[in-house]
């Protein structure tokens, strides 16, 4: 049997029966204490300055400060504890506001006994856990919103001229037309769109339009 510490575990859940089913499978393993319950958001900060867990398992949907509103909370009740956020919820953005928010890792309610003890222990040593389905939606999550910074980026390149461009090529609107709108000829027109193109890089009018699109510079 190991010398080591037990590792203190708040446990948060608005459910009584997931917090006696939390505690039931911690305690069936050597190594565990859970130091205290809690049934809200606000119970669970609360609890966290009095109990100085290791590790507070959060469910993500409570009353009085859902577990992704109270991360914070809690670090700073807390800040010795790791969090582990525990949750029916498997988006891809749940994961990612879990992590922006500090959760040390992200489990599903469903998954084992044993994975949840695994993943205690490693927030418990400072490490990062996701099981497997909520890394790739991390990592799915991660890389659109990676894509959006760098969309939003490159847009800032553009200049006042190539963004009106822009808007009149997502519209439908002809070199001609645009010219027409804001007084300039066709061919400066054509050359904000080259300009534009390079800057963006993209270079068919459904890449742009579809760009445009989603940064909201035209209706869809």
């Amino acid at each position: 049997m190991s010398n080591e510490p037990n590792i203190r575990v708040l446990v948060a859940d608005d459910h009584a029966v997931v917090r006696e089913g939390i505690r039931h499978v911690l305690a069936a393993t050597h190594g565990f204490n859970v130091a205290g319950e809690a049934a809200s958001g606000t119970e669970a900060v609360k609890l966290a300055a009095e109990c100085e867990p290791d590790v507070v398992v959060l469910d993500v949907s409570m009353p009085n400060g859902t577990g992704l509103e109270v991360i914070g909370d809690v670090r700073r009740a807390a800040p010795q504890a790791r969090v582990l956020i525990l949750s029916v919820h498997d988006e891809a953005e749940y994961v990612l506001q879990a992590v922006r928010a500090g959760a040390n890792g992200y489990l599903r309610k469903d998954s084992s006994p044993t994975e949840l003890r695994e993943a205690v222990r490693a927030v418990d040593r400072g490490e990062s856990f996701f099981s497997p389905a909520m890394a790739t939606r991390l990592s799915d999550a991660v890389r659109v919103e990676s894509d959006r910074l760098s969309r939003v980026s490159k847009l800032a390149l553009l200049t006042g001229r190539e963004r009106d461009v822009l808007e009149g090529i997502a519209n439908g609107e002809t070199n001609k037309e645009i010219a027409g709108r804001y007084g300039i000829s066709p061919r400066t027109v054509e050359t904000h769109r080259e300009s534009l193109m390079r800057k963006l890089e993209i270079h068919s009018v459904a890449g742009l339009t579809r760009l445009a699109v989603e940064e909201g510079l035209v209706a869809p």
